[in-house]
């Protein structure tokens, strides 16, 4: 049982936060107390090393199945997962000892800043076994085959490596996570790097965990438990002091005279119901139907600067890691997103005319949360096509547990700290600028949109199911726009306006409505 935030989490018959994931037969807990093993302070992200760990305190009757590692620039903060048999196979049990080891890789020869020495070491698994993991020594003597377990080949899965932990030449070690991820998944994360000496991203040495529960939605969390959640973690959105397009509640917009157009019958449009009931359902984006502002021009011009005072986070509960994983994705609803700015070298304020606007704008942060004590280990801040994920221990904490994000002037993209980032190189690009500001948003103040697992526990909203564009298309002259930038910077800088275009998210290259969460990749599948 675990009290979060002084409400608790576990209930008797619920398997989320109780500690223990059971994925098969396989039993699972989540170890991030540690023993370091070795440490350079060389090499690696900002040259400044990484370090080897193994797990500590493991309870009895689990094994560990592999160490953990990870760059010195961020502070230890990481798990790894260690496993007990808790199936009735005696003939083929979920855990095997490996039948030897293979050295990977030795620092004995490198001159580098470091403690002792490494050896890192591939268990050999028995025939339909696999290995999820290394054991690292500090001399050259093979570990004992009781160290560690491999794993039965049906409880595992296939892994890919991720990010960049330490390299020295032709040596590499990555974090490791399942190469399928998505709410339907089973690959399990275990925490665990990969030593190899040929960069390759595919057929590695070990392998990720498979969750094969029948039961696998045990581990999610309740109703209860979501909210207790969202009450402890939710995001403070941090907006732009000079921002001129607030967010706004989805029925605050269409209560305020929202329209949807049918194609070919562009000069009827009908007002929308205030929960969206009378939006098409379902069906693509085949541009037979569009939303767009009232059609008349003061209240357009009201509605696009959008009312904070409504605006609602909307939320969507799903599985991730095999459902040993909880990914709560936050979307915010904003009815306008205005022009870009750019910077070309000294001038560091360019305004781009129309370019960047579109009618309506669709932005998220996600919340990572564990399945085994419910805690936030990471969070993603999505940047137009792209975004950003942080562990928990990275990300700015002002109000008790709730992590800062930031909102980009007029765009809206979501950074987990103040300052410009440029999307360009060499001092030209378009900006993404966030500020300190009294206007804050309390994503704490939300909507539970969707939680697929629960079933009919939550009743999805009409708008959701509307997969068109929550906005028109319209092409500009984009030479025109260019060339009204151009007109006001110095000759010799004009022809690097041009730079611009090619770092541009191709949404701001035209005036072009998104599509809403529903649509997008990372409602099934994993954040970019």
């Amino acid at each position: 049982m675990l009290i979060l935030g002084g409400v608790e989490l576990s209930h008797e018959g619920d398997g989320f936060a109780t500690g223990f994931i059971d994925l098969g037969g396989l039993q699972v807990t989540q170890i991030s107390a540690f023993n370091k093993v070795w440490s350079t302070r060389e090499g690696g992200l900002d040259n400044i090393g990484s370090t080897i760990f193994e797990p500590h305190n493991i309870p009895k009757g689990f094994y560990m199945l592999g160490s953990y590692s990870q760059p010195n620039n961020k502070a230890l903060y990481g798990w790894v997962l260690v496993a007990k048999d808790v199936s009735s196979n005696t003939t083929n049990p979920t855990l095997k000892q490996p039948i030897d080891y293979t050295l990977v890789w030795s620092s004995e020869s490198l001159k580098i800043n470091q403690e002792g020495h490494a050896y890192i070491w591939l268990p050999s698994p028995p025939n339909g076994y696999k290995a999820v993991g290394h054991v690292v020594t500090t001399t050259p003597d093979k570990p004992s085959l009781d160290k560690i377990r491999c794993v039965r080949e049906d409880l595992t899965d296939q892994g890919e490596q991720y990010s960049l932990i330490w390299s020295n030449n032709d040596f590499f070690v990555y974090d490791v996570r399942p190469n399928n991820r998505g709410t339907q998944a089973p690959g399990v994360r275990v925490g665990t790097f990969v030593a190899q000496t040929v960069e390759t991203t595919t057929n590695l040495s070990i392998s990720c965990l498979k969750n094969i529960n029948n039961n696998k939605t045990s581990s999610m969390p309740n109703l209860q438990q979501i909210d207790v959640i969202m009450k402890i973690y939710s995001p403070l959105l941090v907006l732009h002091p000079k921002e001129a397009f607030y967010p706004s509640s989805v029925n605050w917009f269409f209560s305020n005279g929202a329209l949807i157009y049918t194609k070919g019958q562009e000069s009827k449009p009908v007002r929308i119901e205030p929960n969206g009931t009378n939006l098409p359902q379902n069906g693509t984006n085949d541009g037979a139907y569009w939303i767009d502002l009232p059609a008349d021009g003061e209240n357009k011009d009201r509605v696009r600067k959008g009312n904070l005072n409504s605006s609602t986070s909307y939320v969507h509960v799903k599985p991730t890691y095999g459902n040993t994983f909880t990914d709560l994705a936050l979307w915010v609803f904003y009815p306008f997103n205005g022009p870009g700015r750019a910077k070309v070298k000294f001038i560091k304020n360019i305004k781009l005319g129309k370019i960047g606007e579109h009618v309506a704008d669709w932005e998220h942060v996600t919340l990572r949360v564990s399945n085994f004590n419910g805690q936030l280990w990471q969070m993603y801040f999505s940047q137009h096509n792209k975004g950003t994920w942080l562990d928990a221990s990275q990300l700015e904490f002002k109000v008790d547990n709730k992590p800062n994000a930031y909102s980009t002037l007029n765009g809206h993209a979501s950074y987990p700290h103040v300052g410009l980032t440029l999307l360009g190189k060499n001092g030209v690009g378009a900006k993404d600028d966030t500020e300190q500001s009294d206007f804050i948003f309390n994503l704490a103040a939300y909507e539970l949109i969707s939680a697929e697992y629960l079933g009919s526990a939550v009743i999805e909203p009409p708008w959701l199911n509307f997969n068109r564009q929550w906005g028109p298309s319209i092409d500009y002259d984009l030479d025109k726009e260019l060339n009204n930038v151009k007109r006001h910077l110095p000759r010799f800088l004009k022809k690097l306006i041009n730079r611009i275009l090619k770092v541009l998210p191709k949404e701001v290259l035209r005036e072009e409505g998104p599509t809403g969460p529903k649509d997008k990749n990372n409602w099934s599948g994993d954040e970019v």
